[in-house]
């Protein structure tokens, strides 16, 4: 069960193992374009717009890395990937990063062989079911048929929830997030099990969101986050420390409106000048431009300017910040120091 879960550890460790230890940097120097592995499509998050046009809180994420490296935050292409082709894309070298809503777990991390660079959303699972079901608590779902993607943290969650609850459940497979869209809202299931931010990205596209209730239950910790292959560590440094460029960056108040402006001269903040290049060889180090972190922010702003645009509480998704929230407003964001 486990195995079938990880997908397979084995061969994608295998995978990972036939590239660890490439250059990714310089691949990405060469190539002119990061290839960045994003969702198939969830709103908010990772999701071509009517024209064509990729959207969305990972894939600015995604943009800020081609900026640093490259740049130029155009210079991506992005590769859909669902929750069972995603492992493979990032061990076989189809993807430099994997920035889809991807859990940071023991498995992954050890035994698939890849590096999580950081966590960029701290979420958790939960459950949303048309309200004429008259159910008010997820313990009340004993029989229910559920919506659940594979190859997905979500599959074992939900099966150690049911037998911890000792309530039973019909699991309706899915592969992907329009699928099981399209399936939920047509009754093939009763409810929808997936990342709470995920199903709140999902009802925000219902013609009808307030037909849906998300359930107060949070089953498990699912920290988000870009993921790399090991055995590249020069890579994962630099998608790293553009994530955490980015957090910096909203703390110390430099958005994509003022960075030219603060990197233009030394600051009276040591950390900025660091941050932005203007003291220092912490871009040299990375193999990258001293001001790397600028053209990061630059892309599409700091780490709430991306967070407000995409998913917060004054779009659709309405998101409330909470644990994604700086370390210094009660939240679990805290970038270690640029130095």
């Amino acid at each position: 069960m486990k195995k079938s879960v990880f997908l397979g550890a084995l061969t994608v460790a295998g995978l990972a193992a036939g590239v660890a230890g490439a250059a990714t940097l310089d691949d990405v120097k060469a190539r002119g374009t990061l290839n960045c592995g994003v969702s198939t499509g969830l709103t908010g998050f990772s999701y071509p717009d009517a024209n064509g046009e990729w959207q969305g809180f990972d894939v600015g994420f995604c943009r800020a890395v081609a900026a640093a490296v490259l740049g130029d935050a155009s210079a991506v292409e992005f590769v859909p990937t669902t929750g069972k082709t995603r492992f493979t894309a990032l061990a076989s070298g189809e993807i430099d990063v994997l920035a889809r809503n991807t859990t940071w777990t023991f498995s992954r991390d050890v035994d698939l062989k890849f590096t999580f660079v950081g966590v960029n959303y701290y979420d958790g699972q939960g459950f949303m079911i048309p309200k004429e079901l008259g159910v008010s608590s997820a313990k009340e779902l004993d029989g229910a048929t559920v919506c659940i993607q594979t190859g997905t943290t979500t599959e074992l969650n939900l099966a150690d929830y049911f037998r911890v609850n000792n309530i039973s459940y019909e699991p309706v497979p899915i592969e992907t997030n329009a699928e099981a869209q399209q399936q939920f809202l047509a009754g093939a299931c009763d409810v929808y099990t997936t990342d709470a931010s995920g199903l709140a990205a999902t009802r925000a596209t219902f013609e009808n969101p307030g037909d849906y209730a998300v359930l107060p239950e949070i089953i498990s910790k699912e920290p988000l986050g870009p993921l790399v292959r090991h055995g590249d560590d020069e890579w994962g440094d630099v998608v790293r420390w553009t994530l955490n460029a980015l957090i910096a960056a909203e703390e110390y108040g430099v958005t994509s409106a003022n960075v030219a402006d603060l990197a233009s001269a030394p600051t009276d903040n040591p950390e900025v000048n660091r941050l932005l290049g203007t003291e220092g060889e912490l871009g040299a180090m990375l193999g990258l431009e001293a001001d790397f972190a600028v053209d990061a922010i630059s892309a599409g702003g700091n780490y709430g300017e991306l967070f407000e645009k995409n998913i917060g509480e004054n779009t659709p998704i309405g998101l409330a910040r909470g644990l994604n929230a700086q370390y210094t407003d009660g939240g679990l964001l805290y970038s270690p120091p640029f130095r």
